[in-house]
């Protein structure tokens, strides 16, 4: 309290300087560079105060903060624009994917705007540089025996001639027995569903009911991992600030052991995916949108790696 009321003393002409730092912003040797993200907004609908309070609020208001306390802040965002619901909008409005991403992109964008939401960049996620670093973060995973490859069941539209992917099928939670469960998970209860364990789906596109059909699809071999996993976890748990929902969550998923993670989807809008034998398919968006990230700041400036592969700042 006596530091800070000599401080208000002394008036604002004793303060530092503002830092201003050079365009694009990058990381200073010597410097405390910060870094800082908001959850995607996905762009199949028009932001409210809700996804403003609960997306990118905070992480501007902390950014703000940053800069205030002189700190070389670089502050990302973008729009999520690749994934079923994408396609599903698309249908609904008579437009394409990329007609869709692009109006609904425009409008995020002005929206941010007008509340002056201090990005230093705002970008999306449907751009060539999201295509290079997926694809070369899926080779890397392929070189290093990270991947499977299986036969799955999976739900086919014979009325729309189609396989169904995640949110293209509704049906009741064979968990909870929610009504309104989607093919890769239930918004009640929290768990993850392989769309053919759903309870009477239906074709959301039609309403047809779909039949279950085989098709190849690639793996995350998560089980592999658990033995490292859980020791970074221990020790993360001990010396980071997880909350206790993440926290909770995370050791149920270790509780009940690791589970092979399909990567890939039977679309036409998304990451294709470079392997022969797959390459009518595309990247699961939860595979694809965290990358976002990545490629948003290399968006913004081809030295991103300096922000992301810099452990020693």
């Amino acid at each position: 309290i006596t530091a800070a009321a000599d401080a208000w003393a002394r008036g604002a002409a004793a303060l530092p300087k503002p830092w201003q730092p050079q365009k694009p912003v990058l990381p200073v040797e010597g410097m405390r560079n910060v870094l800082i993200t908001s959850a995607l907004p996905y762009v199949n609908n028009v932001p409210h105060l809700g996804n403003i309070i609960g997306c990118v609020l905070s992480a501007d208001t902390f950014a703000r903060y940053c800069r205030l306390r002189n700190w070389n802040t670089l502050y990302v965002c973008g729009t999520d624009e690749y994934g079923t619901a994408t396609e599903t909008k698309a249908v609904e409005e008579g437009l394409t994917p990329q007609e869709i991403c692009n109006k609904y992109n425009a409008i995020h964008t002005d929206i941010y705007r007008w509340f002056d939401i201090s990005f230093d960049y705002f970008g999306r996620t449907t751009t060539p540089y999201q295509t290079t670093i997926a694809q070369d973060i899926f080779q890397r995973l392929l070189a290093r025996g990270f991947l499977l490859q299986d036969t799955v069941e999976q739900l086919q539209c014979e009325v729309c001639q189609r396989f169904l992917a995640d949110r293209f099928v509704e049906g009741t939670c064979p968990f909870c027995g929610y009504k309104e469960a989607r093919g890769d998970q239930c918004d009640k209860c929290g768990k993850l569903i392989n769309a053919v364990e759903l309870k009477n789906p239906q074709c959301k596109l039609c309403r047809a009911v779909p039949v279950v059909k085989p098709t190849q699809h690639l793996f995350l071999d998560l089980p592999k991992l658990e033995e490292r996993l859980e020791p970074w976890l221990e020790q993360s748990w001990a010396t980071g600030d997880w909350t206790a929902n993440a926290r909770y969550i995370t050791r149920s998923w270790i509780r009940d052991g690791l589970k092979p993670r399909c990567i890939t989807r039977d679309l036409k809008w998304g990451t294709p995916v470079p392997l022969d034998g797959f390459r009518d398919k595309v990247f699961y968006v939860w595979f694809d949108a965290p990358i976002g990230y990545l490629s948003i700041t290399a968006n913004y400036t081809d030295q991103w790696e300096r922000w992301w592969k810099n452990p020693q700042q």
